[in-house]
């Protein structure tokens, strides 16, 4: 007799028998074949199908208690579901078995198809993040690693202070001054390339010299951070335009668009001073900053130094008391220009290079309460602590304002 194998069936039909008494296995099958005989005509006689493969082995599983009999019957099919589904149907016409009273219900027409289709998808998804994750790299880091390294090569040093700066910065009549390297990279990506960085948050005689010969704007982030780089510059030489990033973004996170939004909406470095004295709520109107080229502030030298001064000392002003804990670390660090960085129990977590300690405290995101650094605190460290909710920085000196960080900053040389 020839039978057809399971997983080359389509179908499978299942009924669900019981019998009033007690049968076995065979007295199903026989009442299968033989009360559905003649029924459905000579197309789908079973034993025939089944002769010819069209119907797989008959599958009865049955169950005997208190003198009564009940089980499962499975079917496979490899007829078309309208031809399956007229043979599920004959089955409840079967009433007896052997002397016994029985009752078919077909509870349903399996699509093995289906179940194979989802072990397909559930193996290509496996098979594919096997290939992506271990042997192809995305198209598009490959499109970002290629136009990276074309934004490094137009990346140049600029000036006695090395400077990262675009590749026309020499030839342009004007330029655009952006915080660091970072930033350089974004707008050369968008087609600005007379942009150098100030690469910190003094200001480098380079970018002093530059401001003087050529139109400058600032392009700065949208934070204090931001605002105080504009009057760093603004005390100490003349620029001529100022743009700020949206509100809580940095030049270095927009996009094309954004930027060209921002430099379009950049203000004259007369309406930034005004801004600036409304700020601070100074009750004189006549501003300290340095102004625009071809204007001259009638300030006396004396008082500029002086408030120049001032600016130095709000700059540098934070905490001086030192916890003797965060002090004793500070002085096994003493010359090593390294750092730790502390849990809550001022634990150490790892000592890490100095130069490597802004990317690692981004790494950690939320897990640093405390940094001692054998170095000096500036901008972008500052920025990042803030962002990293770090509670304290202890260092041997601090070159920015502290006073509205949230971050605090003890200072011990």
């Amino acid at each position: 007799m020839g039978k057809i194998s399971p997983v080359s069936a389509k179908y499978i039909v299942h009924a669900y028998i019981t019998i009033e008494g007690m049968v076995d296995r065979p007295d199903v099958i026989g009442a299968v074949f033989g009360q559905t005989e003649g029924l459905l005509g000579g197309d789908l006689e079973l034993r025939e199908l089944q002769r010819n493969g069209r119907i797989g082995r008959i599958e009865v599983n049955l169950e005997t208690k208190v003198g009564k009999t009940s089980g499962n019957i499975l079917i496979p099919s490899s007829l078309d579901k309208a031809e399956t589904a007229i043979i599920a149907a004959s089955l409840e016409t079967i009433q007896r078995i052997g002397p016994c009273v029985a009752n078919v219900k077909t509870e349903k027409i399996e699509d093995v198809r289906v179940s194979k289709r989802a072990q397909v998808i559930e193996r290509a998804k496996e098979l594919l993040k096997t290939l992506t994750d271990t042997v192809l790299p995305d198209s598009r880091e490959l499109a970002d690693e290629v136009a990276q390294s074309v934004l490094m090569a137009g990346v140049v040093e600029y000036g006695k202070d090395r400077l990262p700066a675009g590749p026309t910065i020499d030839e342009s009549d004007d330029i655009v001054v952006v915080e660091g390297r970072a930033d350089v990279l974004n707008l050369l990506k968008n087609g600005f390339k007379n942009v150098i960085a100030l690469n910190g948050t003094s200001v480098p005689q380079t970018i002093v010299e530059l401001c003087k010969k050529k139109d400058t704007t600032v392009f700065v982030d949208g934070d204090r951070g931001g605002q105080l780089i504009i009057k760093e510059l603004l005390a100490v030489t003349e620029i001529d335009y100022i743009a700020k990033a949206p509100d809580g973004k940095e030049v270095e996170e927009l996009t094309k668009k954004e930027i060209h939004i921002s430099l379009r909406a950049k203000m004259a470095v007369e309406q930034a001073k005004h801004e600036l004295v409304e700020s601070s709520s100074r009750s004189d109107t006549r501003s300290s900053m340095p102004p625009r080229r071809g204007f001259r502030d009638q300030t006396p030298f004396s008082e500029r130094r002086e408030e120049r001064r001032d600016f130095d000392k709000r700059r540098t002003k934070g905490p001086t008391s030192c916890d003797p804990k965060f002090k004793e670390m500070l002085d096994e660090l003493l010359g090593t220009k390294g750092a730790y960085i502390l849990d809550e129990k001022s634990n150490i977590l790892g000592k890490v290079p100095a130069s490597e300690l802004i990317p690692t405290i981004k790494s950690l995101e939320d897990g640093t309460y405390a940094v001692i650094l054998d170095g000096v605190v500036n901008l972008d460290l500052l920025k990042t602590a803030e962002r990293s909710r770090v509670k304290y920085i202890v260092a041997r000196e601090c070159i920015v304002n502290v006073n509205d960080s949230s971050v605090t900053v003890i200072i011990n040389k």
